[in-house]
């Protein structure tokens, strides 16, 4: 199939009734969900998995990839508001939004941040489509040493997921792997690390450990620091009309800074949080007036907010060319893949077209939702932020333990989601990152088998590794890609000490 039959397959499925109903349920939710401080997309796609489960694949993975945009495109609003951002890819938005918002002009700044996010997120998309192919084609001609390489450069992620230490980021995918190798061997058939538990011999469920470490851990975080305030009322947000001056002034930073968005969302780790900074960064940089930003500045709204919804599209090139994650989102939406049956990868374009295309088409459809959406609702969807927060607590701990069961109907992964929620909670009062977690448990087991499947070709010779052009680089890359951090972060240590 060609691009241009794939493109019109996409859009078939996109625009179909099912399509536009599936697009426009996940948006939403994905809007409500960004604005609420404390809960972002992993949260609400992992809770989301076992609903859609049973579901039409591609119609489940639309609305989930539909809750990932419309989070980040919808996260500004708390941000703007109420200096909480909703997600840690709005954080850069609360620099020169809120400062506007003190001055009177929230609606000013939240019709920049939609307008911003909508032509980010389109120029991101024809990006996607561009590229996703071309990565596909190239990578089918991977054999298991390349695809081992492959997944080495996927976990080479870890140090960019560090988010602090990575020491705690790489002890964290360790704990990662071990949790991985649970279960019966694949190729030899025996039990690993079971305990002689029989609930133990199929492994541990993807779900199971997502809900524990993100919603459960999330629930158990609030209950802990419930003696604080909550976040206030929704305030008066006034007219959302921009002038000509102001679309001008934006158009040079949202233009720039959507290719450089969907550059880094491609980079696995990076993720909107690092685009978004890197974008503002680099408009006070370049900017005539650079003393502007950080008190109210157009441009130092337009930049973060091109640049994390561009950010989102790019994550999802490695993910359905390659079957690797570019951030801690896609890694879940890589297990939502698995659970729904589906193998993401260069053989999906071929094999399955229409989820391939469906996804990407999708978001253009998504995207005139989400502008819609966010421009004259704003003023009452900014009311739902006053949600009680034991309601909020409530609701998802009911979606969590009843999404477990529902899969499994097993009380024993009860247990274990309650086990990884406490672990979830230690992990964060103890600064370990979850992502390099869910990173080595997701690529551990096709790393595995990848590396296995190269040694029975080569009879135990490890330099079949260097041998195949295509794995050679990749490991390189790999490894340029895991010393490169630790390398800026000694030399910024020298230079503070």
């Amino acid at each position: 199939m060609g691009a241009l039959e794939g493109i019109a397959t996409g859009f078939q499925v996109a625009l179909s009734l099912e399509g536009i109903m599936f697009v426009l349920i996940g948006v939403f939710v994905g809007t409500f969900i960004g604005m609420l401080p404390g809960l972002g997309p992993i949260s609400a796609i992992a809770i989301m998995i076992p609903i859609t489960y049973g579901m039409d694949p591609t119609m489940a993975l639309v609305m989930m990839a539909g809750v990932y945009y419309g989070a980040v495109f919808g996260g500004s609003t708390s941000s703007i508001l109420l200096n909480a951002p909703g997600i840690s890819g709005t954080v850069a938005s609360a620099f020169d939004g809120y400062p506007m918002a003190q001055q009177g002009k929230a609606g000013k700044a939240l019709a920049i941040a939609a307008i911003s996010s909508f032509v980010g997120g389109t120029i991101s998309v024809v990006l996607l489509m561009i590229f996703a192919p071309m990565l596909a084609s190239v990578a089918i001609s991977f054999g298991p040493p390349a695809y081992f390489a492959l997944m080495l450069l996927g976990l080479s992620a870890i140090a960019s997921l560090s988010e602090g230490s990575t020491i705690k980021a790489m002890i964290s995918a360790v704990v990662g792997f071990m949790i991985a190798t649970i279960g019966i061997d694949p190729q030899t058939g025996t039990a690993r690390f079971n305990f002689g538990s029989a609930n133990l011999l199929d492994g541990i469920d993807f779900l199971v450990i997502a809900l524990g470490l993100f919603a459960i851990a999330e629930v158990c975080y609030l209950i802990m620091n419930r003696a604080k305030k909550s976040v206030g009322s929704a305030k008066e947000i006034g007219s959302l009309r921009l002038s000509k001056d102001d679309m001008k002034e934006m158009s040079g930073p949202v233009g720039r800074q959507s290719f450089l968005g969907f550059i880094l969302g491609i980079l696995p780790g990076a993720g909107a949080t690092i685009a978004s900074f890197i974008s503002y960064i680099t408009e006070k940089k370049i900017a005539k007036n650079p003393d502007e930003f950080g008190k109210g500045s157009v441009k130092g709204l337009a930049a973060p907010e091109a640049s994390n919804n561009a950010a989102t599209s790019g994550a999802f090139v490695p993910l359905l060319s390659l079957g690797i994650p570019g951030s801690g989102t896609t890694a879940v939406m890589l297990g939502a893949f698995l659970v729904l049956g589906l193998q993401p990868g260069p053989m999906m374009m071929t094999d399955r077209p229409e989820v391939f295309w469906g996804i990407i088409a999708s978001m253009y459809i998504g995207n005139i939702f989400l502008l819609i959406l966010n421009l004259p609702l704003i003023p009452y969807i900014a009311r739902l932020l006053t949600i009680p927060r034991p309601m909020l607590i409530s609701l998802v701990i009911m979606f969590s333990f009843i999404g477990v069961y529902a899969i499994s109907f097993s009380v024993f992964d009860l247990y274990l989601l309650l086990a990884f929620g406490v672990l979830g909670l230690l992990m964060r009062m103890f600064a370990f990152p979850a992502p390099p977690f869910i990173l080595a448990f997701i690529l551990g087991g096709m790393m595995e088998q990848s590396f296995r499947q190269s040694m029975t070709i080569s009879g135990g010779n490890i330099s079949i590794f260097f041998q195949n052009n295509i794995s050679l680089v990749l490991i390189i890359l790999s490894v340029l890609s895991f010393i490169f951090p630790i390398i800026k972060t000694i030399r910024t240590k020298k230079k503070e000490a």
